[in-house]
């Protein structure tokens, strides 16, 4: 157990009978913000005010008088309105140190009631290159796992990747009338991509061609709308004044959108190649609509064709993921469940939960929100039938207690609508999770794109970090004292794992609902909290030990005891000791930056430390071996800390 853990079950002794839900309060117990105040300080007195009516202080008082915390830390100090300020005690963090020392898992026990997990990550679509938008989902969901398994939950990862649907109409479509033989017996995944886009691109053109009458139709009920309203309203009067803004600044945007939409026309048909083609196959998207349903149908020449595309597209991505280090336990696609897809739709309307509506089946809310349509007016099925029949083969597999769906926040109506049915279907004792996540920005502060436009491809994305890594870690090595240490291949090695890791970390590192502009400069910088600036504080650890000679499991085995004398030392100890509690973090709120914060934290303590308390110069030879057991603890919390980010270490730089 934690400090944290087992601090708030000594509150919690306390504080339970004097409320119905102790829960918040013992969340108000927090690692201090300043050494000054302690190592934790609790802030719980002070909303008790309103439940005893008591002053805080008195509280606070009480409180301290009845809480039985002797054996682990000083006594406590009341401060301030009421903070309760607690400090460990110096014998309990060496004790949990040796523990730590002499345990592999670094004294991090296993929950005492695991769960059963699936975790729904990366998802690609099959066909098309791996791009940039698939960075988040595949190394938040890897970092889910990693935690969660090491924690002691049972835990399956599964791609539910894409490789059925309307993306194969259109790739069939484009193979039968666009195929480039030669292209595609040298790359038939290259090729394939190329005759989605292609085909794409002439689906969505004759889309766009059709809602442009609809959208000059908005612009003109918006411009009625604006001219209805006083061109010039009072100063007094506001609501007049703000309707008014309102309405010119919707025009403005239906007018940018209806320019954008005619520029797009205007542009694909002037490219005679384009406007040929579509002149050709101007009924292209019903006519992939129909090769979407031959192949559902199981046409022979469809499934076949499908069944030659597919393990080259599943190899590429597979290639894909070897090179950023993701496995998982499973990858079953939509084609797996499609089977499943008429029992539901005739399951759900046998219990009520869905119903017929000119001519669909859907599933309809009392929020008022748009239904869920779970079988088209054609008979065709959609995502939500897919995800409904995923849910039920889950749940009769794996009997989960929760399922975590790592998917882009844009996605947030469909899972909202997928819980309540999956609920109403009678799943409603698994936690169901919309693990949502931002979006990946360029500097301009947009979707990250390419100067052309295009989505950034990901195998370009480590290509480049790994560049940006040689040239970082080449100029580390030329700059050391001594000179350099690495040979070029040495460096190129370090650098692929340093790239990769740099791609990484920087995802994992914000707010997973937070957007985030990508910049390969801070990716790679040795300062800050990156990838790089913690590979380049393990190496240090590791460098202490080749530079002393000193046998690491000797010492690991050996009688030598922690001393904390200094307060880095201390201050090293402490932090330390609290990799429990941001792995303790990810596992509530499904947060890997909690965890990246942490490793940031401890690599900023070892700074301390490195530069206040001579390791191998020290004082004498217990200090020493003191010294070098918390560098050795260090360096062994942050590699454990990086794999579980699925992070691996260099042990020069």
């Amino acid at each position: 157990m934690s400090l944290l853990a087992e601090i708030k079950q000594r509150f919690a002794a306390v504080i339970e009978p004097l409320v119905d839900d102790a829960v918040p309060l013992l969340e108000m117990i927090r690692p201090s913000g300043d050494p000054k105040f302690g190592d934790y300080q609790a802030n719980l007195a002070m909303p008790l005010k309103a439940v005893l009516g008591k002053n805080p202080r008195e509280i606070a008082a009480d409180i301290v008088a009845q809480l039985a915390i002797d054996d682990l830390c000083e006594p406590p100090e009341v401060a301030g309105p009421g903070f309760i300020n607690l400090r460990i005690k110096d014998s309990v963090l060496v004790a949990r140190l040796e523990a730590a020392r002499r345990d592999q898992r670094l004294a991090i026990p296993r929950v005492e009631a695991p769960r059963t997990f699936v975790v729904d990550y990366s998802a690609p679509n099959v066909a098309k290159p791996m791009h940039v938008g698939h960075i988040r989902s595949t190394v938040i969901g890897d970092a889910l796992v990693r935690t969660l398994r090491f924690l002691g939950h049972s835990v399956q990862g599964d791609n539910h990747i894409g490789d059925w649907g309307t993306q194969f109409g259109m790739i069939l479509y484009g193979y039968k009338h666009f195929l480039d033989q030669p292209a595609f017996a040298a790359s038939p995944v290259a090729e394939l991509a190329r005759l989605y886009r292609v085909v794409s691109g002439m689906v969505s053109h004759v889309k766009l061609k059709q809602t442009l009458p609809q959208l000059r139709e908005k612009v003109q009920r918006q411009e009625v709308l604006v001219s209805d309203l006083p061109a010039d309203p009072p100063p007094n009067d506001k609501k007049a004044a703000k309707a008014l803004a309102k309405a010119q600044r919707q025009l403005q945007e239906l007018e940018k959108e209806l320019r954008e939409a005619e520029q797009a026309i205007e542009g694909a048909e002037s490219d005679r190649e384009f406007a040929a083609r579509l002149a050709a196959h101007a009924d292209v998207a019903r006519a992939v609509l129909a090769e979407t349903s031959m192949l559902h149908a199981g046409d022979q020449v469809n499934l076949s064709l499908w069944k030659q595309f597919l393990p080259a597209c599943l190899e590429d991505i597979d290639r894909v993921y070897r090179r950023i280090g993701v496995t998982f336990d499973h990858t079953l696609g939509e084609s797996f469940y499609h089977d499943r897809l008429a029992g539901v739709v005739d399951d759900l309307l046998a219990k009520g939960i869905a119903q017929e509506s000119d001519g669909a089946v859907c599933v309809f809310f009392d929020d008022g929100d748009v239904p869920m349509i779970v079988r088209k007016q054609d008979g065709a099925y959609l995502y939500a039938t897919t995800d409904l029949a995923t849910i039920q083969y889950r749940m009769e597999t794996w009997r989960p207690a929760a399922i975590l769906y790592v998917v882009d926040h844009r996605q947030s109506l469909h899972f909202t609508h997928l819980f309540e049915t999956a609920r109403r279907w009678g799943y409603d004792d698994v936690e169901l999770q919309h693990v949502k996540f931002g979006t990946v920005l360029g500097e301009d502060g947009r979707p990250f794109k390419t100067r052309s436009g295009d989505t950034v491809g990901l195998e370009g994305l480590l290509d480049e970090a790994i560049d940006k890594a040689l040239a970082v870690v080449s100029a580390n090595d030329e700059a050391k004292p001594t000179g350099p240490e690495l040979s070029i291949d040495e460096r190129r090695q370090i650098a692929d794992v340093v790239g990769i890791a740099a791609l990484k970390y920087a995802d994992l590192s914000h707010n997973r609902e937070s957007d985030y502009v990508f910049s390969f400069e801070k990716m790679v910088a040795m300062q800050g909290n990156t990838a790089t600036y913690m590979q380049y504080a393990y190496a240090r650890v590791r460098a202490i030990f080749r530079k002393g000679d000193v046998d690491v499991e000797q010492l690991r085995g050996g009688d030598a005891a922690v001393a904390l004398g200094a307060a880095a030392e201390r201050a090293l100890a402490l932090r330390l000791l609290q990799f429990g509690e941001a792995l303790d973090s990810v596992a509530a709120d499904y947060r890997p930056n909690h965890l990246t914060n942490y490793l940031f934290e401890l690599a900023e303590a070892f700074s301390t430390f490195y530069n206040e308390c001579p390791v191998l110069k020290a004082e004498s030879p217990a200090q020493r071996e003191s010294r070098l057991l918390l560098a050795d603890l260090t360096g062994r919390t942050i590699q454990q800390g990086l794999q579980l980010l699925g992070i691996e270490v260099v042990e020069q730089m």
